[in-house]
């Protein structure tokens, strides 16, 4: 049985759907759409965040308010569908007791305590798909997806610099070298992550407030603020104030960053730390992303956007695939990926391989 157009669209809406949940939390961004017999919609879910109703019970429970029968159904999943019980029960079941006759899944669900939903739906005797606009449904979870495989949070690195990599002048003034868009724009990304991580050195020097302010309102969610190192924040500090949770790592090594924050679960940090911060993750090879803000400014002296990440050559040099470009007023945007499941030491960029791993658009098809 393959996938008609019918199921394709309702995998489109179930990705928009998706797209309505939460970016921050612990858990994944996932949509369902259940398909009568006849292919008309019964009913349609979206995981709202940690401790609320997944995709497919949220579907369920739509299409019976609505009084509408959900046998014979196919579930059309952006995600697959859980097989373990943890804040809410296994998809799997209620799927099972909704009788379901088909389920048509985006991509595979990369975290082994909640895999195998496939499975044992087949072993039910339902027909299972699995690849349905698989690319856009492993980009919706694709921080998650990565934080799970590597078993730490996924980790933005931002950095803003003049077009000669300053990032601030010889007197070391540097506001403001990006302009209001860019500014804006990293406030509404601070608003999608769960921790902001900077170093006591950017904590006491600057005074931030490391809150989630776009369009200069003070958003809803509010990440933890994570300083870095073994000096204290002073008790009149901004990072004291009204804001997320402000928690110390007193570290300077960042994989024990990374490991309390799991231990918190926190999916995606993002470090906005100076140069010492972010040549310590870089150079750690703890980096999945990187947000580079360029200001057309020429500075021609002052403190550079990176120090020391252990590169003696250029073939030792980690060199991140672009995934877009944004003009931000007058500045640039580059976003680029570090595509790899986990990463090693930083004398071994040359050697690694890109194995980011999800396959083109392809479907597995059993019953």
């Amino acid at each position: 049985m393959r996938v008609g157009e019918v199921e394709d669209q309702a995998m489109l809406r179930a990705l928009d759907l998706a797209g309505r949940g939460p970016e921050h939390g612990p858990n994944p961004r996932v949509g369902c759409v259940l398909l009568s017999p006849d292919g008309s919609v019964v009913g349609e879910g979206w995981h709202q965040g940690a401790g609320t109703p997944h995709a497919e019970p949220a579907a369920v429970a739509a299409a019976r308010a609505a009084g509408r029968s959900t046998a014979g159904t196919t579930a059309v999943v952006t995600l697959e569908p859980c097989d373990h019980t943890g804040r809410t029960g296994p998809c799997t079941e209620v799927l099972l007791d909704a009788g379901v006759a088909r389920v048509v899944v985006g991509v595979d669900d990369s975290n082994p305590a909640a895999a195998g939903g496939a499975a044992r739906l087949r072993r039910a005797g339902v027909h299972v798909t699995v690849g349905v606009r698989r690319t856009e449904a492993a980009e919706l979870v694709h921080v998650w997806a990565t934080a799970v495989r590597a078993g730490r949070p996924f980790v933005t690195l931002k950095t803003a610099s003049s077009l000669d990599g300053r990032v601030a002048a010889r007197d070391g003034s540097s506001r403001w070298i990006t302009g209001p868009e860019s500014r804006d724009h990293a406030h509404r990304t601070r608003s999608t992550v769960d921790a902001i991580v900077v170093g006591t050195g950017t904590a006491l020097a600057d005074d931030p407030s490391l809150t989630a302010r776009p369009g200069g309102e003070v958003a809803g969610h509010q990440p933890l603020r994570v300083v870095v190192g073994h000096r204290d924040v002073p008790l009149g500090a901004r990072l004291r104030g009204p804001g997320g949770e402000l928690v110390q790592v007193r570290t300077h090594d960042p994989a024990e960053v990374l490991a309390e924050l799991a231990r918190r679960e926190v999916r995606h940090a993002l470090v906005e730390g100076g140069p010492t911060l972010a040549s310590a993750f870089l150079g750690a090879g703890l980096v999945d992303q990187l947000h580079a803000y360029l200001a057309p400014v020429l500075l021609g002296a002052g403190p550079t956007a990176l120090g020391d990440i252990g590169v003696g050559t250029l073939t030792q040099a980690p060199r991140p695939r672009t995934v877009s470009t944004e003009r931000l007023g007058a500045d640039v945007l580059v976003v680029a990926r570090f595509d790899r499941d986990r990463q090693g030491d930083q004398h071994d960029h040359a050697r690694r391989e890109d194995r980011s791993g999800w396959s083109p658009a392809t479907t597995e098809e059993e019953s």
